[in-house]
């Protein structure tokens, strides 16, 4: 347990380099201060860490005289403290759209997620660190592609960004460049050495042979780049919709988190990539329309504007290639977990025959 003298009024607060002084409590009353002026945090207890590019690290503050009202004592922070080299230093600038989330977007877009009580970046290294609720503490499970998940869960899951999309659709927020699309930044960083290793590789092994193909992923992902830069209207996106980035709450709410591909476009990148992907495939080839109907009654719910039957049906098998593409290039995820997620997307995009919906636009 570290203890120190909390200090008497605020620190000039700058973004940490390093978990230690992230966890020190001259920090945190700097940090937490800001909304809570009357914090005076004695003590942190470090909890578990989860270290993979980013950094999660639980923790309880221990207060004098008690924890004001509003925050919790266990709480956990997110940033990208893990290595300080060269190529880890350039990384940290995936934090930035989370940070910028959770400072400016997550309160209008009302969706479910971490409620934050800090969320800055740092102006010259971009650098963006997070501290919000510990739900572990509270009774919340993270899921990933092995998860059980079942079609009425992702019902749920999808009427959460039918919010995120309905309610800012047409936002002035939305201009902001922050928020452009990602796509051809994502490809010019991975491409086809990354997409032709996993496509080669034992996680490959479940992608219909049809359409492992490298090159074409590429050209379709091109054209969707095209795409992207004319679509409208636009909304907020997730812009990372696979189960992994999901939660369920301690009352079994799905919960969206993980918002470093956060962006404006077109609702069908979330949805087409979601339905795709949160669930095993044959319950998928079962239940897919219904989920797309489902959706799009609470999108016209929340404010969105519902496109036709035939134009949404159409347009979902974009989001299939797009999340496809977003797991090809995937490189520091459990193998186990990639070859899950490549399996269920790769064969929605057969299933669909998705490549030429994006090759006839």
């Amino acid at each position: 347990m570290r203890e120190e003298t909390p200090p008497d009024k605020p620190l000039s607060l700058r973004v940490p380099d390093t978990l230690e002084e992230a966890m020190s409590p001259d920090w945190l009353n700097a940090a937490l201060g800001q909304r809570f002026p009357t914090i005076r945090i004695m003590s942190v207890a470090p909890g578990p860490i989860v270290s993979r590019v980013s950094t999660n690290a639980r923790f309880r503050i221990l207060c004098e005289p008690d924890v004001p009202p509003g925050v919790p004592d266990h709480l956990c922070i997110k940033g990208y403290f893990a290595d300080l080299s060269e190529w880890a230093i350039l990384s940290r600038t995936a934090g930035e759209p989370e940070a910028f989330f959770y400072r400016e977007l997550a309160e209008f877009a009302g969706v479910r997620t971490l409620r934050s009580f800090y969320a800055d970046i740092d102006p010259t290294t971009h650098h963006g660190v997070v501290i919000s609720d510990d739900v572990v503490h509270q009774g919340a499970l993270f899921l990933d592609a092995l998860s059980d998940f079942t079609p009425d869960q992702a019902a749920q899951s999808l009427e959460q960004y039918a919010v995120l999309h309905g309610r800012t659709w047409g936002r002035e927020q939305l201009a902001d460049p922050r928020l452009s699309p990602r796509v051809e930044a994502t490809l010019r960083a991975r491409g086809l050495p990354e997409i032709r290793g996993n496509f080669d590789g034992p996680i490959g092994v479940g992608v219909p042979s049809e359409i492992r193909d490298a090159e074409r992923l590429v050209t379709a992902v091109g054209l969707l780049q095209n795409l992207l830069t004319s679509a409208e209207p636009r909304c907020l996106l997730h812009g990372d919709a696979h189960i992994g980035n999901l939660y369920l709450d301690a009352a079994g709410r799905p919960c969206l988190v993980d918002w470093q591909l956060v962006q404006r476009g077109p609702w069908y990148l979330d949805v087409g990539y979601h339905i795709a992907c949160a669930i095993g495939v044959e319950d998928r080839r079962r239940t897919e329309r219904d989920l797309l109907a489902h959706y799009l009654e609470h999108l016209g719910a929340e404010g969105g504007e519902v496109p036709t039957w035939d134009e949404a049906w159409r347009l979902v098998r974009v989001g299939m290639v797009y999340g496809f593409f977003l797991w090809a290039i995937t490189l520091k995820v459990a193998p186990q977990i990639t070859a899950a997620m490549l399996e269920r997307l790769g064969t929605a995009v057969s299933d669909h025959d998705a490549y030429s919906v994006l090759e006839k636009i």
